[in-house]
């Protein structure tokens, strides 16, 4: 029990460390989290002419999640290589999924706030049921679980955290601008839309569509997109425990 506790006050430790802190000692943090989704929004909107607004602010929360990944590469590469707090907690009774989930909570809570500008986005501009808001938090819990893997096992491998924000972009090029997240998959050329589907963030887009209304799916197309984003989800915090360096080796 003692041990259980101890987990938990080490889960909230790093989450308001690393999460509310933050929030508090500079709230101009926030506009940062905020940039990308909302510029994406933006320009997409203008660029449809208002048509593609509801489908980029889905799109939005689903890069929000997506950028939780890069952020928590970056914050753990300066803590394991600048601050050695890796170091210290590789020797204290802290065990490494512990410190991991701390830290993937600790940007859910500091990401909450572009979400919920998001979601009240939503709330204004579309019809909202129980079921539509369950489905989008579990989708969105679900890019974050595979990010914060995808984030971690990263950042585990960087010599210098400047080699982080190299690697940021690409990932979030990869998962976040390419793929069809701001947009419909059919806006692809018909010999490209296979290849978007490489990436797991356009299953989860495809389903936020389908949750705020926008698309209507077949329930073989849903239960297709859901396993595929489960699979990808498992997969990665896999990889992210197997092939992670904890130790320095």
């Amino acid at each position: 029990m003692a041990g259980v506790r101890r987990r938990i006050q080490t889960l909230l430790t790093l989450a308001y460390m690393n999460g509310i802190v933050p929030m508090r000692t500079q709230p101009l943090y926030l506009l940062g989290v905020l940039a990308s989704p909302l510029s994406f929004l933006f320009f997409v909107t203008i660029a449809s002419g208002g048509k593609l607004f509801l489908t980029s602010v889905a799109g939005g929360m689903v890069l929000t999640m997506v950028s939780i990944g890069t952020s928590l590469q970056t914050d753990m590469s300066h803590y394991r290589q600048d601050l050695k707090l890796q170091d210290l907690l590789v020797a204290s009774p802290v065990e490494a999924p512990v410190y991991v989930a701390g830290m993937a909570l600790s940007e859910l809570v500091y990401s909450l706030p572009g979400i919920v500008v998001f979601a009240v986005l939503w709330l204004h501009y579309a019809p909202v049921t129980p079921f539509s808001v369950g489905s989008a938090i579990a989708i969105l819990l679900l890019v974050w679980a595979f990010a914060s893997g995808l984030g971690f096992t990263m950042a585990t491998y960087f010599a210098d955290v400047r080699e982080t924000f190299i690697f940021s972009t690409l990932v979030s090029l990869g998962l976040s601008v390419v793929p069809p997240v701001y947009y419909p998959v059919s806006f692809l050329p018909a010999n490209l839309q296979p290849f978007a589907y490489l990436s797991p963030t356009t299953y989860a887009a495809d389903l936020m569509r389908n949750a705020f209304g926008l698309e209507s799916l077949s329930i073989r197309a849903i239960a297709t997109d859901w396993g595929v984003l489960i699979s990808f989800t498992i997969v990665l915090i896999g990889i992210a425990a197997l092939k992670a360096q904890w130790r320095e080796t």
